[in-house]
């Protein structure tokens, strides 16, 4: 089992690497040059050239892509443009929100998705079911900026219950939370309902229902540790996609997080700014997928069991 996570932990090195070369392709094919956001519009050309030597955008692109890997290899994600600061203090400073915002609403999406999916796959083709069905359909289709400016407009503006913009209190993550809250709650809704219409019909199932067990024990007993497993996997993918796909809703609300700070770096053409930020997301992203895989042996065993009769077998052969 070490083995493995140590197998998987090593994958990060060429997933990140990729993503770094990703990102420097983007910035070498997106139109628009920094100084000039950087400078007033009365600056000289040889002030303009000046800043572009002292950022080393006059550096072939190979490069500044060595040099920027190799600052990554010690911990160094560049310096602002914008700011003159450490890209890498400044993430740090806004990750918190972020994490925040993504968790909250990925706990609450399923203290809720959960027992609606299994309820639904219970009374699969009843009037619930059709409900359920009907608002996982809305849930998944419905872009999170167009909630989000519903929201402001109903309870921030008609009914003046809740703050729009985010100022540090804690009431003002109730609208940026519910506006990512309702698309992972579809989401995983619809995971936990076909996992369990899956789960149910196997012949186990049957089996505890012919001894005559009551329905909620083999519900919960017998049927539900079963769908564990995909639902893990779904909230594995659902918390990098909040990570993520928080960008929107971290402008529309103001919260200061990573998602906005890329958006800002994004329109300032602040390239170490986004690089950073991308980078660390996706640091994340990858630190969660291995964590999902390390629960999955301790919801199901037999998945422990296969790597352990692997890891002996490798052995064998080795000897």
């Amino acid at each position: 089992m070490v083995k493995y996570i140590i197998k998987r932990i090593l994958y990060i090195i060429p997933v990140m690497f990729g993503i770094i070369v990703m990102v420097f392709i983007m910035k070498a094919v997106t139109p628009g040059d920094p100084v000039l956001e950087l400078l007033p519009l009365t600056a000289t050309e040889e002030s303009k050239e000046n800043l572009r030597e002292e950022l080393g955008l006059n550096d072939p692109i190979i490069v500044q892509f060595g040099k920027y890997v190799v600052g990554v290899l010690h911990g160094d994600l560049g310096t602002s443009y914008k700011t003159k600061q450490p890209v890498l203090s400044e993430v740090a400073e806004r990750l918190p929100n972020t994490i925040i915002l993504a968790v909250w609403a990925l706990f609450i999406a399923q203290i809720i998705a959960t027992p609606l999916g299994i309820w639904a796959a219970v009374k699969q083709n009843s009037a619930v079911d059709n409900i359920i069905v009907v608002f996982t359909m809305f849930g998944a289709s419905v872009p999170n900026f167009w909630l989000a400016l519903m929201l402001i407009q109903w309870f921030a503006i008609n009914l003046g219950w809740l703050p729009s913009m985010y100022n540090g209190s804690l009431i003002s993550w109730i609208l940026p939370i519910s506006a990512i809250l309702v698309g992972s709650i579809a989401h995983t809704a619809r995971a936990a309902r076909t996992n369990m219409l899956e789960v149910i019909r196997q012949d186990y199932i049957m089996t505890a229902r012919a001894k005559g067990q009551k329905e909620g024990t083999v519900i919960f007993k017998h049927a539900f540790r079963n769908t564990l497993i995909p639902v893990i996997a779904s909230i594995g993918s659902a918390l990098g996609s909040l990570l993520g796909g928080s960008l929107i809703v971290e402008q529309i609300f103001a919260v200061p997080g990573v998602g906005k700070y890329i958006s800002d770096a994004v329109s300032a053409r602040n390239y170490p700014a986004l690089q950073g930020g991308i980078i660390v997301i996706a640091l994340l992203c990858c630190i969660i997928n291995i964590i999902v895989d390390v629960l999955y042996t301790v919801v199901d065993p037999r998945l422990k069991t296969t790597f352990m009769k692997s890891s002996k077998k490798r052995v064998k052969e080795a000897v």
